[in-house]
């Protein structure tokens, strides 16, 4: 399910918007200006951000341009202005595309559909929760800070990834493993290696939420 920021300051626009998009399978978080808006991107992963021009507090320029620092994810800007200027400058923070209010709530969809699309052909990365991988770099992030792992945990974490939702038996994880160590792996080792992945990418280590166990079977990575 995909999840949207809704950065908008006029509530009864925001209450409709919030509605038709969890109408149509949407997981949505709405913020009405601009530091509720940030710390929430901060915190969370979201897939597409809808945010309007004109804030409570700051504006979209502002948002758009925060977001562009740590992100490639789609922003899509609402605006009652037809100023051309206001437009290109919204691209030129990184926009992704632009609306007009009022809209149809149908071409808001297609344009959010279609700028994730983009970003999904053009982005070397996977992703569970709030932990993302940039494969064409070899960097992991946790809510937009990096993870430093070692080649082996980072090798570990891509197979997790690549294999989402899927069960991993101990054995296939210590044959991934061992391709790349110089070394034996042993059973103990998986063990040592999935503790400190762990310790790096979960809230809580001892209550693991993105890879989990699978009791005398193996581990899964859960995407929610």
């Amino acid at each position: 399910m995909p999840k949207i920021l809704l950065v908008e300051d006029d509530e009864q626009l925001a209450r409709n918007l919030l509605s038709f998009l969890i109408s149509e399978n949407y997981d949505v978080v709405h913020t009405f200006g601009q530091t509720d808006g940030l710390e929430a991107f901060e915190t969370q992963h979201f897939d597409c951000a809808l945010v309007d021009l004109s804030l409570l507090d700051g504006n979209g320029f502002s948002v758009c341009s925060a977001i562009r620092k740590t992100s490639e994810m789609p922003v899509i800007f609402l605006t009652a202005s037809t100023d051309e200027a206001c437009t290109v400058a919204g691209f030129e923070v990184g926009a992704d595309d632009y609306i007009s209010k009022p809209f149809r709530p149908r071409e808001l969809i297609a344009r959010m559909k279609n700028a994730m699309r983009k970003t999904q052909h053009s982005s070397a990365s996977l992703r569970c929760g709030n932990v993302i991988i940039d494969t064409s770099k070899g960097i992991v992030t946790k809510n937009n800070a990096e993870v430093y792992l070692s080649a082996l945990e980072y090798k570990l974490l891509l197979v997790f990834f690549s294999n989402k939702n899927q069960l991993l038996s101990r054995d296939r994880l210590i044959d991934e493993l061992w391709s790349v160590s110089s070394e034996f792996v042993s059973d103990n080792t998986l063990n040592v290696y999935m503790k400190r992945l762990r310790e790096k990418i979960e809230d809580d280590p001892q209550n693991p939420k993105i890879i989990i166990t699978v009791r005398g079977m193996g581990y899964r990575a859960v995407d929610e």
